[in-house]
C-alpha cells in the first residue's frame, strides 16, 4: 500500500520512530526501510520503504522470512484489512 507524504517537512525517523517502527536496513540511497513487529518476535511484522524522490511510503506486511539464502525477506501482503488498518493509523499520525 502506498501512503504519499508530498510536503511533509518534519523527519522522516522520527515519524516513524513515533509511529513504533524502527529503521530494519538503513539507508539504501533512494530509499530507508522500516520495520514494526506485530508480537514479540521478527515476525509477522510491518514493513516501510520510505521512497525519497517520490516522497512516499511503501508499506506491507512481511508474514514470514524467506526460505531461501539473500532472497526479500518476507512472504509479504500488500493489501487487506491488517495493512489498510496500519495504513490508516500512519495518515492519522501525518495529520
Amino acid at each position: 500500500m502506498r501512503i504519499s507524504i508530498k510536503g511533509f517537512e518534519k523527519n522522516i525517523y522520527n515519524l516513524l520512530r513515533s509511529a513504533g517502527y524502527h529503521p530494519d536496513r538503513g539507508d539504501r540511497g533512494e530509499q530507508i526501510s522500516f520495520c514494526k513487529p506485530i508480537r514479540g518476535g521478527r515476525y509477522p511484522r510491518y514493513h516501510i520503504y520510505y521512497d525519497k524522490h517520490k516522497e512516499e511510503l511503501r508499506l506491507h506486511l512481511d508474514q514470514k522470512p524467506s526460505k531461501y539464502k539473500n532472497a526479500p525477506d518476507h512472504a509479504g501482503e500488500y493489501n487487506g484489512p491488517l495493512v489498510e488498518e496500519e495504513a490508516e493509523r500512519i495518515k492519522n499520525i501525518l495529520s
